[in-house]
């Protein structure tokens, strides 16, 4: 819990590899975590067995702190550090089975045509590379393996993706689709929706029968102090003194000494805060409090400062409506509810096709506004993903669209204005780049298709759950 000031070492990303088949985590560096592991099978894929040692190197290698994975076990973190495992070990398999080899001679030129490792005059510098290892802790033979399983899935992927070549008439379609110009009108639907100031105590009263478990306020009274080296020791430095200070307030908590106990050798005084709920306009301090409020008695670090605190009640009350920004808070769930719930019947009534332009004109009266879209891109008034659902749809279509600051209206396509021909040859060409690479995506998915019925994958879910043990 207590480090950072402590913490002298670079921390990096550590990017898990992203596989066509899994999503991985990214989180902070760490060291090693385990030194040795069960060696049972936690996985099997067809006849290739994944043993927990092989497991826990992977865990090893992946640089995530202990206390994240241990913070993220009930997000299944295990499982998705597991899945990276199985999907290298599909690829590899994969390569093996392809036959795909990459020559020393290959790996060395692409070490020596990195741009990052040249000199002023654009040649290859030893010196820099080897400065690039040492600022990354890495050794040449580590770094040029993961180069070489690197460029082993690239050519794999390269391999599958051969001969992808998109014909021109699929890119023209594609290019004219999305640079045609399309007139829209609409309506800003703010003027439609119940004001805060029309929503009457008797709705209030319902909406909190209604909602009265999900509406309980958690409250806690709570203890706490601010520790820093000049309240503690009488200095101004964290030095070695204070950290073992720190290190004994630790134990003592741990203990479960009382709080005023535990600081009684220092002039340190604790502050009392009771009924808290959590609100933004509250301390950082106080907040982060709440924040941990599953731990009782703890101690952690805020900016130059040491925060110790205990909790000495919890609980979950109904609202009170005399408290005026609670009570605001409820209006405003109520307000959202109102305008979900007439978005959605005015949504309803365009998908049953009981909405038409007279409705449009009789909705819009004096309020209806137009602007003509110049591409798919064009997000000047409405946010990009309403750009795109008006580009899919046709003309004379009615459809609910956004802004970027979450304004909604409704929308009537009144014409598309298709292109007679392409004149920009250069912005073309991306077209078909880009074609080619929708093509490629659509391969890679097939072949992940592939890889499901190919591959039998079984889990140990009893090894799984000793693994996770580890960490409790």
């Amino acid at each position: 819990m207590i480090g950072s000031f402590r913490n002298f070492a670079k921390t990096k990303f550590a990017g898990l590899l992203v596989f066509i088949m899994i999503i991985p985590f990214v989180f902070w560096g760490m060291g090693s975590m385990f030194s040795s592991g069960n060696t049972n099978n936690i996985a099997k894929i067809n006849n290739i067995n994944i043993s927990t040692q092989d497991f826990i190197d992977h865990i090893n290698k992946s640089n995530i702190p202990e206390k994240t994975i241990r913070a993220n076990l009930d997000n299944n973190i295990i499982e998705e550090l597991l899945s990276t495992l199985i999907s290298s070990t599909l690829l590899e398999q994969e390569i093996k089975d392809l036959n795909i080899i990459i020559s020393k001679k290959i790996l060395s030129k692409k070490i020596k045509t990195n741009k990052n490792f040249f000199d002023e005059d654009g040649n290859f510098d030893r010196i820099k590379y080897e400065k690039f290892l040492l600022e990354n802790n890495q050794s040449a033979p580590g770094f040029e393996f993961r180069l070489k399983d690197r460029e082993l899935q690239k050519k794999l992927f390269d391999y599958i993706g051969a001969g992808t070549s998109t014909p021109s008439f699929l890119a023209k379609k594609m290019f004219i689709e999305e640079n045609q110009k399309i007139e829209v009108e609409y309506i800003n639907l703010a003027n439609f929706y119940k004001k805060k100031n029309e929503i009457t105590e008797k709705e209030i009263k319902d909406f909190l029968n209604e909602n009265e478990d999900q509406l309980k306020i958690e409250y806690i009274d709570f203890e706490y102090a601010i520790i820093n080296p000049k309240n503690l020791i009488g200095v101004d430095e964290f030095n070695q003194a204070f950290f073992d200070k720190i290190d004994e307030i630790e134990m003592n908590i741990s203990n479960n000494l009382d709080l005023k106990s535990i600081l009684s050798s220092s002039d340190i005084k604790t502050i009392n805060v009771e009924n808290f709920r959590y609100s933004q306009e509250k301390s950082n301090i106080e907040k982060k409090i709440f924040e941990s409020k599953n731990i009782k008695f703890d101690i952690f670090e805020d900016e130059n400062n040491y925060i110790i605190y205990k909790i000495s009640k919890l609980e979950k009350r109904s609202p009170d409506l005399s408290d005026i920004d609670l009570k605001n808070e409820i209006i405003d769930l109520i307000s959202q509810r109102n305008k979900f719930n007439y978005n959605k019947e005015l949504f309803d009534k365009i998908n049953n096709k009981k909405f038409n332009d007279n409705d449009f004109v009789l909705m819009g009266k004096n309020n209806i506004n137009s602007l003509v879209l110049n591409s798919v891109r064009d997000n000047k008034k409405f946010e990009i993903n309403s750009v795109e659902l008006l580009y899919s749809l046709p003309p004379k279509s009615f459809t609910l669209i956004s802004d970027e600051k979450n304004n909604t209206y409704l929308a009537r396509i009144l014409k598309i204005m298709t292109l007679d021909r392409i004149e920009d040859d250069k912005k073309f060409k991306e077209y078909i780049s880009k074609q080619n690479s929708n093509t490629r995506n659509n391969i890679l998915k097939s072949y992940d298709l592939l890889l499901n019925e190919k591959y039998n994958v079984v889990l140990n879910q009893k090894t799984i759950e000793r693994v996770k043990n580890f960490f409790k």
